[in-house]
């Protein structure tokens, strides 16, 4: 163990019940590359360390359901946190009813949140270049549906200009985030 889990909450007017974490690294199981608090399951680390990490998780920050973990492909495919049997292949998730957790993980993108200013609806997308040059942000505010202006946005946690660059074609963006879940979680 390396300690407890640590995260970070934003404050922004959302209502009391609509909470945001976005976890650091500590606290977790996993060793090597993915020390310590390594929660993604598509990756080579110890399945039961991932596991265990996500146990962690929910146990520390008291989530009231799983979250919805995603199959992240770097699109603008979005789902509705229930409860699905497999893990759905999007990259961003909404959640319209009480005790849903909707999750992304970055690594190199932006965790974007959304919240209706009631707080019955919640979103997080998970947005890389290719996903913000997709539409994967539009996708997210078309799904949670109502007017886009009752929306609260929340950037997660991210790198500046000194980070690395994603290159892909003649295409250049500097925006880089750290390995880290980003859980949106409506209670």
């Amino acid at each position: 163990m390396s300690g407890a889990i640590e995260w970070l909450e934003p404050e922004w007017p959302v209502p009391r019940h609509v909470r945001v974490v976005s976890t650091l690294r500590t606290g977790g199981t996993s060793k090597g590359p993915y020390a310590s608090l390594n929660l993604a399951a598509h990756v080579d680390d110890d399945a039961g360390c991932v596991r265990e990490n996500r146990r962690r998780l929910r146990d520390a920050t008291g989530l009231p359901s799983e979250p919805l973990w995603l199959e992240q492909v770097h699109g603008c495919e979005v789902v509705e946190a229930v409860g699905q049997d497999d893990v759905p292949r999007a990259d961003s998730a909404v959640a319209t009813g009480p005790g849903r957790v909707c999750a992304v993980m970055t690594a190199d993108c932006l965790p974007v949140v959304l919240v209706d200013r009631a707080g019955t609806r919640v979103a997080v997308a998970h947005a890389g270049w290719r996903g913000l040059a997709g539409g994967v942000v539009e996708a997210t505010v078309a799904a949670l549906g109502g007017d886009p202006a009752d929306l609260l946005a929340w950037l997660g946690p991210a790198r500046g200009q000194r980070g690395r660059q994603a290159v892909s074609g003649g295409d250049r963006r500097g925006l880089r985030v750290c390995d880290r879940p980003t859980l949106a979680p409506l209670v």
